[in-house]
């Protein structure tokens, strides 16, 4: 594993160059702009102590109180040219100080936004991924509650009804656009306990974490020139959090998984810096009714069966797993569907279209994404 040097100092380098964006002088008539603290002063933040239930749409809105906070959008899609299609969509926030933006006019701001865009095309074995960053000012990025908003330049996702149960997302850059409808299909699902989601032994290492996990998709999409009309099923995650990762976590292996008998499984497992994996780990499996089960790190078993190294960035990730969880009758060999899903973006993981099938079968019984983080360079002190 590389050092942890180079991801640290790219965040920090586009932080620090937004915050001082931010931080220009008003002209004389203005009052002066808030005061920043930097990308790693996090001790007036809160931090995740205690279960709460969550409130829609008010929840799914930001919690400016908390330094980090991200909205997921992830699934898979057919289109109406015959090719499989993986996306993701992904909003950053990280505060500067805790507390909502300046309401003001002009571009001073506490608030920096990034965002990720993806799209695997299985059928050329084609990933393009896109990175965009501003200030959470004005016009040019930020979040809201109700109705539900959160939105960078062009790319948005928001919601569509009252109950915020169907978004809409919108984003393109060079030659990929991606243009879709998503409805929840199931309940919010509150992961950990009743929200809290642990990510090591140490209180106050935790996130609140909630998700769609079967989402009705359609809409249109565009990949090198190829367009196409297209249809499937999406996930969409919302998680906040302030110095969530252990002080000797480097990274996670995250799964979401949509089972073709109506259930969904999600589960990340924390790994430290000697690839142990971190007891504090777990999941949340979905019943097709939509109830839900708790899972610990002592229900699943999580075993790397096959890796592949990035001729880009010399990482050596995992490239196929065993997923068990025996009391639930989960026995699942999970495969990617490109290799080279990896972002080689201000940090540089690997996301992307998975396939899931039993021992030994050769058609899937469920479809879903993995994300795998630290394996390129360690995730400490960025989330």
């Amino acid at each position: 594993m590389t050092s942890k040097r180079a991801t640290l100092l790219s965040l920090t380098c586009v932080v620090l160059t937004l915050a001082a964006m931010a931080c220009k002088q008003p002209p004389a008539d203005e009052s002066p702009p808030v005061r920043f603290l930097g990308a790693t002063q996090s001790a007036q933040f809160a931090r995740a102590f205690e279960p709460r239930g969550f409130v829609l749409p008010e929840d799914l809105g930001p919690h400016f109180s908390f330094q980090t906070e991200w909205w997921y959008t992830t699934g898979q899609l057919i289109g109406d040219d015959g090719h499989r299609y993986g996306f993701q969509l992904t909003f950053f926030r990280r505060g500067l100080t805790p507390g909502a933006p300046p309401e003001r006019p002009g571009l001073a701001t506490n608030q920096i936004y990034f965002a990720h865009l993806a799209l695997t095309d299985v059928s050329s074995r084609r990933h393009a991924a896109f990175e965009r960053f501003s200030r959470g000012s004005g016009e040019l990025s930020g979040a809201e509650r109700a109705p539900f908003r959160v939105w960078l330049d062009d790319w948005e996702i928001v919601a569509l009804q009252d109950d915020s149960r169907v978004f809409r997302l919108t984003a393109r850059d060079a030659d990929i656009s991606l243009e879709l409808e998503l409805e929840a299909l199931k309940p919010v699902v509150a992961h950990g306990h009743d929200g809290l989601s642990a990510k090591s032994g140490e209180p106050g290492n935790a996130s609140y974490y909630l998700s769609f996990t079967r989402m009705a998709a359609q809409g249109a999409l565009s990949i090198a020139g190829r367009s196409a009309e297209v249809t499937g099923e999406a996930w969409f995650d919302h998680e906040w959090s302030t110095d969530a990762l252990g002080a000797d976590s480097v990274g996670w292996d995250w799964f979401s998984l949509q089972l073709d008998d109506g259930r969904e499984l999600m589960y990340f497992q924390m790994r430290r810096e000697d690839d142990a994996p971190e007891p504090a780990s777990s999941g949340t499996l979905v019943h097709a009714d939509g109830s839900i089960r708790r899972l610990s790190s002592r229900d699943v078993a999580l075993a790397a069966a096959e890796h592949w190294t990035s001729p880009h960035s010399g990482a050596r990730y995992p490239s196929a797993w065993r997923l068990t969880v025996p009391s639930a009758g989960v026995d699942l060999i999970v495969t990617p569907l490109v290799a080279d899903q990896e972002l080689r973006l201000s940090f540089t993981y690997w996301e992307g279209a998975v396939d899931a099938r039993m021992p030994g079968g050769l058609e899937p019984i469920g479809r879903g994404y993995a994300e795998l983080t630290g394996y390129a360079s360690s995730m400490e002190g960025v989330f």
